[in-house]
């Protein structure tokens, strides 16, 4: 008989160990994320489209006042439409705490698909603003996606989608 004072108690601990690298526990373990790639992918795919109207739309709004009067006067809208576009693709990006799904998803469809099409074939650019009601929102759209904007602030949010899934993965493995 042991004179260790836990050495009745062996049985007890023995069958208690797991081996960490069990993947079948570590797929126990992973948390259920479903809830957040559809909050993140449904925010990046509605929020996305409206911030860079706004932005193109303050833009347009800047650009035309500044061009038309070689003055620099400032139009308050204006600035308030290019704030209102950028706090909503900040939070498309902060999206990407929750989910890549958003950022990667707004980004691609909005930005970097269309910044693409309209790279390789400018008419494709020009069928894509027509399918927009005609209004000052498409037209600073044609000028963003012409002149490469929309094309880099898709790329931006698929890096920020991409980033926090990479920190995501590194976290938990």
């Amino acid at each position: 008989m042991s004179t260790h004072r836990y050495a009745g108690y062996e049985d007890d601990y023995e069958n208690d160990y797991q081996d960490p690298d069990d993947p079948a526990d570590a797929l126990d373990e992973r948390p259920r994320r479903g809830a957040a790639h559809v909050v993140s992918a449904l925010g990046g795919l509605v929020l996305t489209p409206v911030a860079l109207g706004l932005l193109s739309w303050g833009g347009l709004r800047q650009q035309q006042l500044i061009q038309a009067t070689l003055s620099t006067n400032r139009d308050p809208l204006g600035i308030a439409l290019l704030a209102g576009g950028a706090i909503l693709l900040l939070v498309v990006a902060a999206l990407g705490a929750l989910s890549a799904a958003g950022p990667i998803l707004g980004g691609l469809i909005y930005g970097v698909l269309p910044g693409l099409a309209a790279m390789a074939v400018p008419e494709w650019g020009f069928k894509l603003v027509n399918l927009m009601p005609k209004s000052d929102i498409a037209y600073g759209v044609m000028d963003f996606l012409f002149i490469g904007g929309l094309l880099g602030v898709g790329f931006l949010l698929v890096g920020s989608g991409l980033a926090g899934a990479l920190v995501r993965r590194r976290r938990e493995g």
